[in-house]
């Protein structure tokens, strides 16, 4: 921003007034904060853009360098010029300086033209040592009495004077020759020296006990090199400290950053090992979803999931704790996985959806809510600030500024060439630099966690970013979609059985296969291959989804391309043969089976004493637990039994039966973003009218009756024509309104805009900005102005 106008603005306001529109729009940009909501004129815009909260947020959006070359200006002078700033950054190139002091004249953290810089008075409170430097000399000795400046000033060899502030502003002069400062350190004791030189670049002040003063602090205090700030600390004024820096106020510069690291790879081979962990972590987020609509895990009271219930998972899906978290989280996020306070964690109607789609396209899904969401899987087991573990899906694992740090991420990772990769220590050292006050001590740890989490889930393959995930990280799903989908190999429709009770899985399977063989097998371990593992429990949840013994066998024998052995066919016979046989209905819970020796047999068991069992009849026993309860644990003691419905039906659990309600997915925490082009040019050109309204010098007008006596009167039509018309030509006109309490009033008012079926005027009567609503303007009339007040 620059100004053609020949008088100084003499604050932000006014030169905000002078700036062109483009900049006007690039402050609000920058600072989205400022505009909402969107103040009436610039006066209040400069007022809300110096305030604490805001300054800081824009402090965040700066670089190592825009933070140093604004120490600079902070330590300078007031009205330093753009010439002391290139004079002090010689070591730094003349346009990264140019650049900084333009960005900081954009955030409106620095105004006026180059022969005058203001800082932010905003920001000199903040910036409380600049560049290492200590207060003033007449800041540092205000407080210091006549006498102990008068002996200052003989210790010096310099005029005394009675007058304390011609004392103070004698010992300011000579703090400012160098050359005099430097003389008499030159004739510093040796332990003086050591104190000068630990102090010089900062920080600028010391502890030290008044009766245990070293020689040297004392021979430094004498001569006011150091301050006495109180019992315990002295400080370094900034004069002192410039003459000892030979002039320097920055001791280096970082104009550029660091140089991001390279390690090169073959592209095909990161996009092939990109394309088989997208497919992966869908088939995860399917196996545990389906896991869980089988049987739910239980929601804290918190919100969250429980450590055992992800353990359980982990050891079912044989993936580690982490994983598993970032699984749920996902789904979560992407609106496949919601809480129902007394049902558990289920999935939604939109996982039907979402797993009938092909898998390119259940990726995208998964990786845009990724890239978006505003939680961090890998903030779970860490403690709070109350040292409680935070739980997966719970309430507390938000961090606004994680969506901005996982795309500068892979936004860093996008630069080098196609198939390289870089180090998470490279990354995070040019986050430093790009934006130093984000992340805090989690910056260090979202970056190793995002670059780990984008290789889980795909987005990265062998370290390098894919071409789905180049196209994700644009904001284009549909492209990334079909970018994968030309990577992915055909699914294959059989298995390879072998005779260790397993099943081998040469590739990705066709969508009914998978879901078939995950009733009836558990998997074992996954990668290139996945194997899964024939167990008695997992035969027994197919045949608890309603699949019998015939249709698991002609499963196999159909998809096998190896004979299924044996005693894989035995399991499932004698599974299939006792599942059933024991019923467990509601009473409490009942249990009924048609072999009394059966009965008898759990009656007499220690191990179901916890059940609570009287036998009613030879085949029935009822039971004291919860159905739930008594099927879990007879099958934990061997038996098959099958849950049975009021009117005596087996009841079948299906993946497919149990749904959360409809559900909007969360929305993420986000940090304020930049608004739309549209919202900014109307906001500037609201700034404009508001301020030309406040600050016009207007003539005087008659207000006090109106041209006929009555209530001004006109078709709507008419009544927006002209108001446009003088909104357009910057006249006034009489209206008459109509209030919210349905009170009839007349105004003299001067339109400024007309939009979105709204008024904005200077209001006479009230001598102020104030909007109408145009519907409830009754007519306008032209204004009549008394001969007094014509020319």
């Amino acid at each position: 921003m620059s100004t053609d106008d020949a008088r100084a603005p003499r604050s932000l306001a006014d030169w905000l007034r002078t700036a062109a529109d483009d900049d006007l729009a690039a402050l609000l940009e920058e600072r989205p904060d400022l505009v909402t909501p969107l103040p009436p004129d610039l006066t209040v815009l400069s007022a809300r853009a110096a305030t604490r909260p805001s300054v800081l947020a824009a402090l965040d959006r700066l670089r190592v360098f825009d933070l140093e070359i604004l120490e600079l200006l902070t330590a300078l002078p007031e009205l330093a010029s753009y010439n002391d700033v290139i004079a002090a950054t010689s070591d730094a190139p003349e346009g990264a300086v140019r650049d900084a002091v333009d960005r900081l004249r954009r955030l409106a953290l620095v105004w006026g033209d180059d022969s005058g810089l203001h800082v932010l008075r905003t920001v000199r409170e903040l910036v409380v040592e600049p560049a290492g430097l200590g207060p003033t000399v007449s800041t540092a000795l205000n407080g210091t009495s006549s006498g102990r400046l008068r002996d200052i000033l003989d210790a010096l060899g310099l005029p005394a004077s009675s007058d304390r502030y011609r004392a103070i502003e004698t010992l300011s002069n000579w703090a400012a020759d160098g050359d005099a400062v430097r003389t008499v350190i030159n004739d510093a004791p040796e332990d003086a020296r050591d104190v000068i030189d630990r102090l010089v670049w900062g920080p600028p002040t010391g502890r030290t006990d008044r009766s245990a003063r070293s020689p040297g602090v004392a021979w430094l205090l004498q001569r006011g090199l150091l301050v006495s700030v109180d019992e315990h600390t002295v400080v370094l004024p900034r004069e002192i400290a410039l003459a000892l820096r030979g002039g320097a106020v920055l001791r280096e510069t970082h104009p550029v950053p660091p140089e991001l690291e390279s390690v090169a790879g073959d592209a095909d081979r990161a996009a092939h090992a990109a394309a088989t962990h997208a497919t992966t972590f869908v088939r995860a987020i399917e196996e545990l979803l389906d896991g869980w609509a089988l049987d739910p895990p239980p929601v804290l009271r918190t919100g969250g999931l429980g450590v055992r219930e992800l353990r359980r998972a982990a050891a079912r899906l044989d993936r580690p704790d982490h994983e598993v978290a970032l699984l749920a989280e996902t789904a979560y996020v992407a609106g496949l996985l919601a809480a129902v306070p007394a049902g558990g964690w289920l999935p939604t109607p939109a996982y039907d959806g979402w797993r009938d789609a092909p898998d390119a396209q259940s990726w995208a899904l998964l990786g845009t809510a990724w890239l978006l969401t505003s939680r961090v899987a890998g903030l779970t087991g860490a403690r709070d600030d109350r040292d409680r573990a935070l739980a997966p899906l719970g309430p507390d694992l938000d961090r606004a500024f994680a969506p901005r740090l996982r795309s500068n991420v892979l936004q860093l990772l996008s630069t080098v060439a196609s198939g390289a990769s870089t180090t998470g220590d490279s990354i995070a050292s040019v986050l430093r630099w790009l934006s130093p006050r984000r992340g805090g001590r989690l910056r260090e740890d979202l970056v190793a966690w995002t670059l780990a989490e984008a290789e889980l889930i795909g987005i990265t393959g062998a370290g390098a970013l894919s071409p789905a995930g180049r196209h994700l990280l644009e904001g284009n799903p549909v492209a990334a979609a079909d970018a994968l989908a030309r990577l992915l190999p055909e699914p294959v429709d059989y298995v390879l059985i072998q005779a260790d009770m397993t099943a081998v899985a040469p590739g990705p399977l066709t969508r009914d296969l998978a879901r078939e063989l995950a009733l009836v097998a558990d998997v074992e371990s996954t990668g290139h291959a996945t194997v899964y593992r024939f167990t008695e429990p997992s035969v027994r949840r197919a045949l608890d989804a309603g699949r019998g013994a015939t249709d698991v066998h002609e499963l196999l024998t159909r998809h096998s391309r190896t004979p299924v052995p044996q005693p894989l066919t035995y399991l499932i016979n004698d599974v299939a043969r006792r599942h059933g046989k024991i019923r467990v209905g509601v009473a409490s819970s009942y249990i009924r089976c048609d072999d009394p020796s059966v009965i008898g047999e759990l009656i007499g068991s220690r191990r179901t004493a916890a059940l609570g069992l009287r036998r009613l009849a030879p085949t029935v026993v009822a039971a004291e637990a919860a159905p739930d309860r008594v099927l879990a644990l007879l099958r934990e003691l061997g038996y098959a039994p099958a849950a049975e419905s009021a009117a005596g039906d087996v009841v079948i659990a299906r993946p497919d039966e149990r749904r959360a309600p409809r559900t909007a997915p969360p929305q993420p925490t986000n940090e304020l973003s930049a608004p739309s082009p549209e919202l900014v040019g109307a906001a500037v050109r609201a700034l404009r009218a508001g301020d030309r309204a406040s600050t016009v010098a207007r003539r005087p007008v008659t207000v006090t009756d109106p041209p006929s006596g009555v209530m001004p009167s006109s078709s709507s039509a008419q009544t927006l024509s002209a108001l446009q018309e003088a909104a357009r030509d910057g006249t006034s006109l009489w209206i008459g309104y109509v209030n919210a309490q349905g009170r009839a009033t007349q105004r003299v008012v001067e339109p400024m805009s007309v939009d979105g079926g709204y008024l904005r005027a200077f209001d006479h009567l009230h001598d102020e900005l104030r909007t109408f609503a145009i519907h409830r303007i009754t007519g306008i009339a032209e204004l009549v102005e008394e001969e007094a007040n014509r020319g």
